[in-house]
């Protein structure tokens, strides 16, 4: 009997607090906590699923409506050479090149290719830093998308001892 009580509160207290953290979202986004573009992306559920579902690097960059990515020094890839846990793996982009208007990471051994995107404006300078799950050792893309329509890359392999996607 207690057992029952035990499962029925914590599913009871499971359910209570998704909504809530869902009502709280609601709320924020109505009264205007939300950045815009985060405001906008939510109201048009934005996010390019095609780009994210891709498997290979010309589909991403198909996907995010560029050219074939062509190597530039302008675009920098920043990560170690070996990776202890791939569950977390630190990598960073950067870009000094002029037009910059995305800049996005790409594992290329991953279940799914594309790990992020960032978007770039004038206001923004285009470099990020951030953790990525990598499956096994695979080469890592910092893919540029300039304003002109180009795709430029940096790319380095990273080696990975323990991967971090179910492996």
């Amino acid at each position: 009997m207690t057992m029952q009580r035990r499962a029925i509160l914590a599913g009871a207290g499971s359910a209570g607090l998704a909504a809530t953290s869902a009502r709280v979202a609601g709320l924020m986004a109505a009264a205007g906590l939300l950045p815009a573009a985060a405001r906008a992306q939510q109201a048009a559920g934005a996010w390019d699923k095609a780009a994210f579902d891709a498997k290979s690097l010309a589909e991403v960059t198909k996907a995010l409506g560029t050219q074939a990515p062509a190597a530039n020094p302008g675009v920098t890839l920043t990560g170690p050479d070996i990776a202890e846990n791939g569950a977390v793996v630190p990598v960073g982009c950067a870009a000094t090149l002029p037009g910059v208007k995305r800049l996005a990471l790409l594992v290329e051994k991953n279940p799914n290719i594309l790990a992020a995107v960032f978007d770039v404006t004038d206001a923004v300078e285009p470099n990020f830093n951030t953790r990525v799950k990598m499956a096994q050792s695979s080469n890592v893309y910092a893919v540029a998308l300039m304003n002109d329509g180009r795709a430029l890359y940096a790319m380095k392999e990273i080696k990975v001892t323990l991967g971090g996607c179910g492996g």
